[in-house]
């Protein structure tokens, strides 16, 4: 077929008018709706940041460095949420001694930090603390109480320790059982009820209007870290036996070869 006979499916400036009338212009505008009735999601940009070098890493294995950056976080998730549930129950923070929710939130991160008791919990710590902060007749700052017993647990799940060494030794069960106890506290939260019947703390909300489950989120970043550790701290010893069989055979097998 020569050029001069071929069809012609691509359209001819005068045909344009009529097919842009009738297929661009209900398309464009269905993405004018589209796009007035969407709201697009937040998206949060940034690096990942590294920890400023310490010379106190030379005494540290890898597990020891991850379980040490993990116990970091986990804490900085749990004064995140403090800081949340502070937000929507303000009510908990008046109870203290305290002028403001800022002032509050130092005073818990000192006391979480040090490992000070706290002394609404009657001198209880580790899961017997959790279990007085989350009953229904707790009468004390209930955020407060909550959120130091949950970090308490934690740090008690990794020996009573915060920053770990060669020296230092982790039960992988232990800290899946930590992970566990949240997820217990998270839906003992969100299910219990006080004395006149109220949710203990307002946390997550699902609403017609609004969908916040930015809780969620939070406590599920440290179920993640707790049970990823507890994985690794599994397999310590059996990747400790295969990284030697890789140096040997490296050593014998992966060599240069002389050239001249």
């Amino acid at each position: 077929m020569s050029l001069s006979t071929a069809p012609d499916l691509i359209p001819t400036p005068s045909s344009l008018p009529s097919l842009f009338r009738l297929f661009l212009l209900p398309f464009l505008a269905a993405l004018a709706l589209l796009a007035g009735c969407a709201s697009p999601a937040p998206i949060h940009k940034g690096e990942a940041q590294a920890a400023p070098m310490a010379s106190s890493e030379v005494a540290q294995s890898d597990t020891n460095r991850m379980a040490t950056l993990g116990m970091r976080d986990n804490i900085e998730s749990l004064l995140r949420l403090a800081d949340k549930l502070y937000r929507r129950n303000p009510a908990e923070w008046r109870k203290t001694s305290t002028i403001s929710r800022d002032a509050a939130l130092a005073q818990l991160r000192v006391a979480v930090d040090t490992r000070t008791p706290w002394p609404e919990l009657q001198g209880k710590r580790d899961i017997a603390a959790l279990a007085l902060a989350l009953g229904p007749d707790f009468k004390g700052d209930r955020v407060a109480a909550f959120i130091y017993a949950s970090a308490d647990m934690v740090v008690t799940a990794h020996g009573g320790k915060t920053t770990f060494y060669l020296t230092d030794s982790l039960d992988a069960q232990y800290i899946y059982n930590a992970a566990r106890n949240i997820e217990i506290a998270v839906w003992m939260l969100s299910t219990r009820r006080n004395a006149a019947g109220q949710p203990l703390l307002l946390a997550d909300e699902i609403t017609e209007r609004e969908r916040n489950l930015s809780f969620e989120r939070e406590f599920g970043k440290i179920i993640g870290r707790l049970d990823l550790l507890s994985s690794v701290l599994t397999e310590k010893y059996r990747r400790a036996v295969i990284t030697y069989v890789q140096n040997l055979l490296g050593g014998t097998f992966l060599q240069f070869l002389p050239v001249r």
